[in-house]
């Protein structure tokens, strides 16, 4: 795992490739506690046998499924020392590129975009490049954006 220094770190890691998750197995029981915390039960995800009768002969993971996976992926790949607080901010330009069927092993690539000065702190964006074992065309490509600050914010 990359640990980086406080703000001035991930400065100086701008424009660098931060490594690499390990692979994660997606099981139905994920796709199942997923649809289950979001209520989101489309059949081509939690029915067997509507997954069957698919092009994909299985069920498929939610894209949103994938992207929830960035965090526990970037754990993997990166901690960022010396900051009081870090914040999700949100993501730009996510692209779910082809589907996740049951059993396939999953894993990120971690790139630091660019590091932008932020109030008491910066935006970091970082490229989630999600990637499928036995492919070399991504699942899912998104830019999260993190805010890491210098100091502790006030509450307004």
């Amino acid at each position: 795992m990359l640990t980086i220094s406080g703000v001035a770190g991930l400065r100086e890691r701008s424009g660098q490739e931060l490594g690499t998750s390990a692979w994660h197995t997606v099981t139905q029981a994920h796709i199942d506690a997923f649809a289950a915390a979001t209520d989101d039960y489309e059949r081509i995800h939690v029915d067997p046998a509507r997954g069957a009768e698919t092009p994909f002969g299985t069920t498929i993971a939610h894209g949103l499924y994938t992207l929830s996976l960035g965090p526990k992926f970037l754990y993997e790949i990166m901690a960022v020392d010396d900051v009081p607080l870090a914040l999700n901010y949100g993501f730009d330009r996510v692209r779910f590129i082809q589907p996740v069927p049951v059993g396939s092993r999953v894993r990120m690539c971690a790139t630091l975009l660019v590091v932008e000065d932020a109030g008491t702190g910066v935006r970091a964006r970082v490229e989630q490049r999600f990637e499928i074992d036995g492919s070399d065309k991504p699942i899912c490509v998104a830019e999260s954006i993190v805010m890491y600050f210098d100091e502790a914010p006030v509450a307004a």
